[in-house]
């Protein structure tokens, strides 16, 4: 399962046991996606150790970001930069090799959604 809507995410964030941060900040963090919702819930809602985590099952060595910073920091600010024309093929295989992004994905068919459909664009 990938990202889950608010409204589905939301019942899920309820049944979850003990003192956890607001709702909004969680859907903030998450963008609705329970596998990472699950691992801040195993970690005592602590980001910096899930930052950590990332970047080491990742592979995000500081040669990639100094290599791609200027992409990077573009990406974090609106991640629609990555399909621009002008984006390097080397960093998208790169990022598809670390399974940091899905650069095909199929139309959005709702047919397909158990929930309501997400907005294409979820900042």
């Amino acid at each position: 399962m990938w990202n889950m809507g608010r409204k589905g995410f939301e019942e899920l964030y309820e049944r979850i046991p003990g003192p956890k941060p607001d709702f909004d900040a969680v859907w903030r963090l998450t963008g609705g996606n329970p596998y990472i919702f699950s691992q801040l819930y195993a970690i005592g809602w602590r980001v910096d150790k899930a930052i950590d985590t990332l970047i080491d099952e990742k592979s995000i060595s500081p040669s990639l970001i100094n290599k791609w910073r200027e992409w990077l920091e573009k990406a974090v600010e609106d991640p629609d930069t990555l399909w621009s024309p002008d984006t390097p093929q080397d960093l998208i295989n790169e990022l598809i090799a670390r399974n940091l992004i899905v650069y095909s994905l199929r139309d959005r068919n709702p047919e397909l959604w158990i929930d309501e459909p997400t907005s294409r664009k979820r900042p």
